[in-house]
């Protein structure tokens, strides 16, 4: 069983510390994504990855990509939250078949946050 080494960080959640949790779990770089539902906000884990010759991205442009997504979640406070769900998911993502965690904020500003975030 692989130990949690994110389980304790309260620090932002950085692309290369990303990029080695996805490794460590799945053995693949996945693509993240965020989804605006019905006014909600969701981070999901997509079933494509880098390493597939298909995959739209190169490793730079993927890096960048990611640095979006996590600058979101990040600003968001929600680091520790999306670290914990990665390393606890039992689910894996699969053709067709995305992981999503509703972004949850709380807090007297969550309502202008997300707003920010949901154009």
């Amino acid at each position: 069983m692989l130990v949690n080494p994110f389980e304790s960080a309260d620090s932002p959640l950085g692309v290369e510390e990303l990029i080695s949790c996805l490794r460590q779990r799945w053995k693949a770089t996945y693509d993240l994504q965020l989804v605006v539902r019905r006014q909600r906000l969701y981070l999901q884990v997509m079933w494509a990855y880098l390493e597939q010759q298909s995959f739209p991205m190169d490793e730079s442009a993927y890096r960048e990509h990611i640095a979006e997504v996590l600058d979101v979640v990040n600003r968001l406070g929600l680091a520790t939250e999306v670290r914990r769900w990665l390393w606890d998911t039992r689910d894996k993502p699969r053709l067709g078949k995305a992981l999503s965690l509703h972004l949850e904020v709380e807090g007297p500003e969550a309502r202008n946050l997300l707003r920010e975030f949901l154009v």
